[in-house]
């Protein structure tokens, strides 16, 4: 039986973008040999616990929406957009249950924010004054590199394939990781401007993988060799993931 996924549905309030979008993670994690399988936003957190108990590892998508800013202790900035709630639960829930039990996640754009969010991290609310196009969109292939921070997980992965240390990427995103997360590090920048393009950082257990990058490896899966291994390396790790083992205390 190939390993299960679990990828939440983009948007409450977009089909058309869901629709565009939530095929393309699925047919990355498809082609490594692993079954997607779509967590609703509609649905009550018991029956979202039990098609978590179902998967192996997340992986948690892009969305147009941006992370309630109140959440990381900022006011909302005019350029940021309106928060999904329904999203973000269901993403919280998501994480709450791969961290308690080591199951490998990726966080894709939103994803990656909402991961650094979920670990007391920051994010910075607008990019739009510095030199470099971030929100440049699905339509441009390369939008600029990013610098793979040398011995990390991401450099471990993508390094067959690197021509020195920078990858090039797209870009659809206007905000950005700030203050890392707890245990969480940078593991890619804009080496133009010092935006975050990627973190990384398991839980106490250096084989827990978790990994997050601001572009989108799902939209050039196909023609880029380092988008490939990423989701390969990411199904491996949810086919040899086992449970943690949780321990339990009884009062005699």
């Amino acid at each position: 039986m190939p390993v299960r996924i679990a990828i939440p549905t983009p948007t409450s309030t977009d089909p058309a973008y869901n629709s565009l979008n939530w095929k393309d993670y699925a047919a990355a994690v498809r082609a490594c040999g692993a079954e997607p399988v779509e967590i609703p936003l509609n649905i009550s957190p018991k029956a979202i616990a039990e098609l978590a108990n179902t998967c192996q590892a997340i992986l948690l998508p892009g969305s147009p929406a941006d992370v309630t800013p109140e959440k990381f202790g900022q006011e909302r900035d005019p350029a940021t957009s309106p928060a999904d709630l329904p999203r973000e639960n269901v993403d919280e829930l998501l994480l709450q249950d791969a961290h308690n039990l080591y199951k490998p996640i990726l966080g894709v754009c939103f994803g990656c924010q909402i991961l650094n969010v979920w670990r007391s991290g920051t994010l910075l609310q607008d990019l739009t004054i510095l030199p470099v196009n971030h929100s440049a969109g699905r339509s441009v292939a390369v939008a600029h590199t990013a610098e793979i921070a040398p011995n990390s997980l991401l450099a471990e992965i993508a390094g067959p394939e690197l021509e020195g240390t920078r990858l090039p990427i797209n870009s659809s995103h206007h905000q950005a990781i700030g203050i890392p997360g707890d245990g969480l590090r940078v593991s890619a920048r804009c080496p133009q401007d010092g935006v975050v393009e990627a973190i990384e950082g398991g839980q106490s257990n250096s084989s827990h993988f978790v990994l997050g990058v601001q572009w989108h490896p799902e939209r050039t899966f196909a023609t880029n060799p380092v988008s490939r291994l990423l989701f390969e390396r990411f199904v491996h790790e949810a086919t040899t993931w086992t449970p943690r083992e949780i321990l339990t205390s009884v009062a005699h």
